[in-house]
């Protein structure tokens, strides 16, 4: 059985002109438990035989494969152990590890030398090829076999071979940080095709190998040899793609096929947007709509009209508008959270700053660029400061963000939907005044929401009743003692005194 599954993904890889294929850590470690320990503890070695064995097996089913792809390389796939990045050790050196965090930065694309060809500057020898070490500086020939002499030596420029190398630096996910301490950051290498895989803001998970290289800038000061440490990364899986489209299964195509035949497909997905959340089937509905997100058309081909769409929460405290955001958060695929106080209108938008690396002038995309093809989610939103709301404007309707400073004059792309949630004036909302008047928004930036949603805490006790039933049942289903099988005919077991404690509450 799992020889055919590599079968299948060899010839799946070769159809799609790639040149990586991932072999699962579990198949390996049950078909072939002495390569999966070796692959964990040694792995730069274990993976260029592994590479070559791809290679020869690919080559097999497609004999010119090799004119597509000079290599092939195995990529380790669903490593059991999750490391965190603030417990890697010594213990972890040239081990394959599996880490998880945020991308926060990353460089350009370089070339790097992988083999070098030198010509020798008096008889015209080819010396080569000379593979690189990982760090440190280049390798040169000691003599030339021809004339013997030490040199001088020139690179040859066309038998000389090249690799697309990258750095990233990943930062831990704020939800692992323990309390008190600031996020560490570990710096991650992409090598050949896994260049470009992660933008800055995604959330990833590396399998790679932990190791060193001899740096001699950390060294000047101290006096005694200090090595710096990366990983290697093998295998790149975003936490996007868990749910992305060409992981589908037939099964969850033909189950999506079915739910779009059902009439009443719009009330289902309502109810099951934020199920803990009683009632407000409107502002459901309103979020529903923001995350499926219209449809952008362009007129003529010049055009443009938003297809995104967004939203505006107007409330008195206490109504579960944060809830509703934090929902949205947890559930839309590419969101960013951002409240009204801890927001500026760089951090929105686009911030200029010198890269550390290069020395030069950088742009950084804020909030609203990270959210680009997602959801931008900003609470609070009436405590902002009138400048820093004045560059929402233009990336709410025209959905791009123009910047001019620093020597960069550019436009970047901000396709997204904002949902934003507001107090009134006041603190409560009051009926006998206009919606202008109850929110100190100007009309501007009014009129570019779509979904206008006003929540009112409305005194009735009926409906006070039926929200503490639910917010009491769902507190008791979601507590540990809780026992699914008794027969309570309120659908509340556990609470046996409840009628008794609710009419307290009503006298």
């Amino acid at each position: 059985g799992v020889d055919l599954v590599y079968r299948k993904r060899i010839r799946e890889m070769c159809v799609l002109n790639k040149q990586s294929l991932e072999v699962s850590y579990l198949h390996l470690s049950q078909r072939e438990p002495m390569l999966a320990i070796w692959v964990a503890d040694a792995p730069a070695d274990m993976l260029e035989i592994f590479n070559g064995v791809a290679k020869q097996e690919a080559l097999k089913l497609y004999p010119s494969y090799e004119s597509i792809v000079k290599e092939i390389f195995v990529r380790i796939t669903e490593l059991p152990i999750l490391d965190q990045i603030r417990d890697i050790r010594q213990a972890h050196l040239n081990c394959l590890i599996k880490i998880s965090g945020v991308v926060t930065r990353r460089t350009g694309v370089f070339p790097q030398l992988q083999e070098v060809m030198y010509d020798c500057g008096k008889c015209g020898f080819i010396v080569g090829p000379i593979y690189q070490q990982k760090g440190g500086d280049e390798t040169r020939p000691g003599s030339c076999p021809e004339c013997q002499s030490k040199g001088p030596w020139k690179v040859n420029v066309e038998k000389t071979v090249y690799r697309n190398y990258q750095r990233m630096t990943l930062q831990e996910s704020p939800g692992n940080v323990p309390a008190g301490r600031l996020p560490r950051s570990k710096e991650i290498i992409m090598l050949h095709d896994l260049i470009d895989q992660a933008r800055p803001g995604d959330e990833v998970e590396i399998t790679g190998v932990y190791t060193n290289n001899f740096e001699a800038s950390l060294n000047t000061r101290q006096g005694f040899p200090v090595f710096s440490t990366h990983v290697e990364a093998n295998h790149l899986l975003r936490r996007g793609d868990l749910f992305a489209t060409h992981n589908l299964t037939d099964e969850d195509k033909e189950e999506i096929r079915r739910l779009s035949r059902d009439p009443r497909i719009c009330q289902r997905l309502v109810k099951s947007m934020a199920p803990s959340i009683h009632g407000h089937d409107d502002i459901k509905m309103g979020i529903c709509l923001a995350m499926f997100g219209g449809q952008e058309k362009i007129v003529k081909g010049k055009t443009r009209l938003r297809g995104d769409i967004n939203m505006l929460l107007l409330g008195d405290p206490g109504v579960a508008k944060s809830q509703f955001l934090k929902y949205v958060e947890k559930t839309a695929s590419r969101c960013v959270y951002t409240t009204g106080k801890g927001a500026s209108a760089v951090g929105l938008t686009a911030a200029v700053h010198k890269d550390p690396v290069t020395r030069e002038w950088v742009l950084e995309g804020g909030a609203l660029v990270l959210a680009d093809r997602g959801v931008c989610l900003i609470d609070e939103f009436d405590k902002m400061n009138d400048q820093d709301r004045v560059s929402i404007h233009e990336a709410m309707e025209q959905q791009s963000i123009s910047i001019s400073k620093a020597g960069i004059v550019t436009s970047l792309q901000a396709r997204c939907s904002v949902i934003a949630a507001a107090n009134p004036v006041g603190g409560r909302y009051d009926s006998s005044r206009t919606f202008s008047d109850n929110v100190e928004l100007t009309d501007p930036i009014l009129s570019r929401f779509d979904i206008l949603c006003v929540v009112k805490d409305i005194i009735d006790p009926v409906l006070d009743e039926r929200l503490a039933r639910f917010v009491v049942g769902s507190h008791v289903r979601s507590h540990p003692r809780f026992d699914p099988n008794g027969n309570d005919d309120l659908g509340l077991s556990g609470a046996p005194n409840f009628q008794g404690a609710a009419g307290g509450f009503a006298a």
